[in-house]
């Protein structure tokens, strides 16, 4: 059975721009390799890795939520709806095999942050998660001085700012 990588990642970005085709190329590239993707569901970063993951034979999950009135993408192969925030939450941490947050806002960073807090504290067991942006990699760098502080594991989420390593490392891990 194929395993499946959720990614986080902004609502925002348009076909074109550059976080968007970052994404659809990371759906193409997982699917490329026979991972599975979830995500949200929705448009922007979502939308960008289902498109992306669509030209190959994987299932394509998008967790999506009643309280938007947001259109899910089209390129969903399975839809699962939630009626909460915390209900969404739980499906795209139970999904994931692995995880990758894309640039997003908060709610990209509570999703990261959820994950990581559960790894940290062995309410999941730790699963390759990696980032991609800049601004992951500076956020992640200064959570790590306060983690090690704490003497908690560190080292749970690799971050990096070329797509293709933070591919590759997720690929790698999994396959």
């Amino acid at each position: 059975m194929a395993k499946t990588v959720t990614i986080f990642g902004s609502s925002r970005p348009k076909p074109g721009e550059e976080e968007y085709e970052i994404a659809f190329y990371l759906g193409k590239k997982l699917a490329e390799s026979g991972l599975n993707v979830c995500t949200g569901g929705f448009q922007g970063i979502m939308d960008a890795v289902s498109k992306g993951a669509s030209s190959t034979n994987v299932e394509i999950i998008g967790v999506t939520i009643n309280l938007y009135n947001a259109t899910p993408s089209k390129y969903l192969t399975k839809e699962i709806k939630t009626n909460s925030l915390f209900e969404r939450l739980k499906n795209l941490v139970n999904i994931g095999d692995a995880y990758i947050a894309l640039q997003g806002g908060t709610g990209t960073m509570l999703e990261l942050a959820l994950v990581w807090e559960y790894m940290n504290k062995n309410m999941i067991k730790p699963k390759p998660f990696a980032s991609h942006s800049k601004m992951w990699k500076e956020i992640i760098k200064i959570m790590e001085k306060q983690i090690a502080l704490e003497q908690r594991q560190t080292g749970l989420i690799k971050p990096f700012e070329d797509i293709n390593e933070c591919a590759d490392y997720i690929i790698k891990c999994l396959i």
